[in-house]
């Protein structure tokens, strides 16, 4: 079977922990390679890929701490080039006889990278810089530097306080740098990379969304066979929609014939019936969220799609929880339980249509997710130098017996990606530019118990603030969008009474990745019809309040 480093170029890159480590796999995407990021404790015999190369990412850790984190030393021999950024490169010199000091002031923000000539007459730049000219602006983050380069190596760059800010082998394709490229403030990083990647590495910018659809659909028809069948779990979220619509494609009444372009071709391939893709009302979704996806889907896309009503059960067991930790393995959990019992009831189904003399179906077998990138790299607890942010409930909060099999086709992809490959798919734009929603849904956006009452005052809040915000043409401005039930009470006037009611909090922000974002700049009278609509429609609300917080150092959503 075709596994995704079989058809692309891949650059692996070890993360020591750094804030910056998925901002590397990015600008490596955007120069259309494909690259995947591994715990920097991984060992090179435990990765099933010959990669086109390796970066070290920065770390807050110095070299020489006890617990500080270190690379499986088999990858300076494993024979392919590798670029050291920040402890990336006090790492590499670590290893190869280099020595690694603290600086006399710690250095953070911007410095002026020279440089260097290379060469016997001194006259040509190394391929790392090749073409960069002789000065670069760049971001330093650091509190160590190299007080000595490793025997064979020379120095390529230099700043007034770094004497070894860029640093190469004299023989082998092995590199080091001080700064970070793969920040924004670094202008010209991203080309640093670039040069990296596909000069130095040789790699084929083949990672588009146009390659990855029909090689992808030709994976999933080789993972379910001629008759294997799948539920898919939808939520109406670009994620999820995206991944139901791409198994349709792949084993539905539809196939795609590769060209120059994707093309949809109304041929059938098999029945509808292999698969099911199903919507679980848990209780806690946004105002009329069932009916608004089933029709999406329906009449928009074509999928089969089956709503089941479930949420007495999820709210019964999220009776009195508060930690946000235990409402997602709940709902995870909860998840399950109801997939397996709808796949129970289809193959009951196809056993009776069998027993009346209807073709042989295969059994359910797996269970679809539109699980993406960033919710692998935040559910990931690195041994050392990472630490897990939140549990994702599609990606920690399964059950360990579950006897489903995932099948998770947007796995490798950030959200950007998807919502490109939504387009190929002919998905409308309304679903394509929809606001991200998480899988426990409202339950992590109410801050304490989860009740019929505290979901419909939140729902409603929601509802309006989202409103008024299409209303103003902001919404594809915005990343993503939506309140916040806080667990407190506030003293408010509404005519002549005193009230003492809830409180709720408005949260938008702008991002490119979800890995990083920045709050939203609202235009005041925006923020104040939002404000004003909300107390005075809202029974049990009297104030609002709206979330200043970027990420780092908050998450997008608040539990």
């Amino acid at each position: 079977m075709a596994e995704i480093h079989d058809q692309f170029d891949t650059i692996l890159i070890l993360d020591f922990g750094s804030q910056y480590s998925h901002l590397i796999t990015r600008r490596c995407r955007e120069h259309k390679v494909y690259a995947e990021l591994m715990p920097c404790t991984t060992k090179l015999k435990d990765v099933h890929f010959k990669p086109k190369g390796i970066i070290l990412s920065g770390s807050p850790y110095s070299v020489y701490d006890k617990d500080s984190p270190h690379v499986d030393p088999e990858v300076f021999s494993f024979g392919v080039p590798i670029l050291g950024i920040c402890y990336g490169l006090q790492e590499m010199a670590w290893n190869l006889q280099g020595k690694v000091a603290k600086c006399e002031h710690r250095e953070y923000g911007y410095a002026q990278i020279q440089i260097s000539k290379v060469g016997d007459s001194g006259s040509s730049v190394d391929a790392l810089f090749d073409g960069l000219g002789e000065e670069m602006q760049v971001w330093m983050s650091h509190g160590d530097q190299l007080s000595e380069l490793p025997p064979n190596f020379h120095v390529i760059g230099r700043t007034s306080s770094a004497p070894y800010a860029a640093i190469a082998h004299d023989s082998k394709p092995f590199y080091g740098i001080q700064f970070h490229p793969e920040v924004t403030h670094s202008p010209r990083g991203k080309e640093v990379i670039g040069k990296f990647i596909l000069n130095i590495c040789g790699c084929q910018q083949n990672w588009t969304m146009e390659e990855f659809i029909g090689k992808e659909i030709t994976r999933i028809r080789e993972i379910c066979g001629p008759k294997g069948r799948v539920i898919g779990a939808v939520s109406g979220g670009v994620d999820s929609t995206v991944a139901a619509k791409l198994m349709h494609e792949a084993i539905g009444d539809r196939k795609v014939v590769l060209g120059t372009k994707c093309r949809l071709i109304l041929t059938p391939i098999s029945q509808t019936y292999r698969f099911h893709a199903i919507m679980v009302d848990n209780g806690v979704l946004r105002m009329n969220e069932a009916q608004q996806v089933f029709d999406m889907l329906n009449k928009d896309l074509g999928v089969n799609l089956t709503v089941v009503d479930a949420s007495d059960l999820f709210l019964s067991r999220l009776d009195g929880v508060e930690d946000p930790e235990k409402k997602r393995k709940i709902i995870g959990n909860t998840f399950i339980n109801v997939f397996e019992e709808e796949a129970a009831k289809i193959e009951a189904e196809a056993e009776e249509e069998e027993k009346k003399g209807a073709e042989a179906k295969g059994r359910v077998e797996w269970l679809l997710q539109g699980t993406l990138y960033p919710d692998v790299i935040e559910s990931i607890s690195f041994k050392g130098p990472s630490a897990t942010i939140k549990t994702h409930h599609n990606v920690g909060g399964l059950l360990k017996d579950m006897k489903l099999k995932l099948i998770e086709p947007l796995r490798e992809l950030f959200k950007d990606e998807v919502r490109a490959l939504g387009r190929l798919l002919s998905i409308p734009a309304p679903l394509v530019q929809r606001h991200p929603f998480p899988g426990p849904g409202l339950a992590i956006r109410i801050l304490g118990p989860v009740t019929r009452d505290q979901v419909k005052i939140l729902q409603q809040a929601d509802s309006i603030y989202i409103e008024e915000i299409r209303k103003a043409g902001l919404y594809d401005q915005i990343s993503q969008a939506f309140a916040v039930l806080l667990p407190v009470k506030a003293v408010g006037v509404m005519g002549d009474a005193r009230t003492y009611e809830q409180v709720i909090a408005l949260r938008a922000v702008q991002s490119e990745d979800f890995m990083t974002a920045d709050w939203y700049a609202f235009p005041p009278a925006v923020l104040k019809r939002i404000s004003s609509r909300i107390t005075n429609e809202v029974s049990g609300i009297n104030r609002v309040t709206y979330d200043i917080s970027s990420k780092p150092p908050a998450t997008v959503e608040w539990l």
